[in-house]
């Protein structure tokens, strides 16, 4: 009865927002200490259905300030002064864009371009999906431009990158600022410990992708953080052994046409993990 009651009051809680949100009330968010220790974000794939305004104004519902940016918020060919409109306008709403990404890399024109777009937009994290063959390009272009590369993983459903253990085999020798932006979600799908690989690969995590699934295999299926499978619990206590400084970025697949219940929902579950974890 009580878990019961808990949810209800959640779900009542998050109608309120989203109806002073409507009225044009703003939402008033409360931090508490224990998630302070980490920078929480949202992955711009989650509103792969809403233009860059509603997006920002979800984000601002949210109460969250740290944005990956995707292309299709701001295109790859966008001139450095679309580039500064868009921080700007993304500034107004209390937002970081704090890298840019997933980027897909075919051919070795995809690679120049995408680093020229993440240099012209100023930032010094990419995270980045390339073919294999091109890495030795992504690590010369590493080295000319400074910019850090998270390679993103994806578990069973992906043929390249799927998890830590495989990234390391084709970046373990690289440029150190070659590391790995790890999907929560997909690593557990794939039959993985996220805890382990996090704690084992702790010198290459530059970005995390928090979400939650309701099992642990290839089918597996997002859904709110905090109705799932995944032991945050264990995951926030290792992001804090190793001393993590990265962003902790919730990437929502489900519902895209109307992903704020579950944003909010989930975004509210990780900080409650994080408060009550605090020490």
């Amino acid at each position: 009865m009580k878990t019961h009651v808990m949810k209800n009051t959640l779900r009542s809680t998050l109608a309120a927002i989203l109806l002073l949100s409507g009225l044009g009330v703003e939402a008033q968010v409360v931090t508490r200490h224990g998630s302070d220790d980490f920078r929480i974000g949202i992955a711009g794939y989650t509103f792969r259905k809403f233009d860059i305004d509603s997006t920002l104004k979800m984000y601002k519902i949210a109460g969250v300030k740290y944005m990956s940016v995707k292309n299709f918020h701001l295109p790859l060919n966008s001139t450095v002064e679309q580039m500064e409109a868009f921080k700007q306008k993304c500034a107004a709403y209390g937002v970081e864009c704090y890298a840019v990404g997933p980027i897909n890399m075919k051919t070795e024109d995809d690679v120049k371009q995408a680093f020229a777009y993440a240099k012209n937009f100023g930032t010094d994290l990419m995270i980045a999906i390339p073919e294999y063959d091109l890495m030795p390009l992504v690590e010369q272009m590493v080295k000319q431009t400074g910019i850090r590369v998270a390679i993103h993983t994806h578990g069973p459903t992906q043929k390249i990158w799927r998890d830590c253990e495989e990234a390391m085999q084709h970046i373990g020798n690289l440029d150190k600022r070659i590391g790995i932006c790890i999907d929560i979600g997909h690593t557990v799908r794939y039959g993985k410990d996220a805890a382990a690989d996090i704690a084992k690969y702790k010198d290459r995590i530059f970005d995390i992708h928090i979400k939650d699934i309701d099992a642990p295999s290839k089918d597996g299926k997002d859904v709110p953080m905090g109705r799932g499978v995944i032991d945050y619990k264990t995951i926030v206590d290792t992001l804090r052994k190793i001393g993590y400084r990265g962003v902790c970025s919730l990437e929502y697949e489900r519902d895209p046409d109307a992903p704020l219940f579950g944003v909010l929902e989930s975004i509210g579950y990780f900080r409650g993990v994080c408060d009550g974890s605090a020490k």
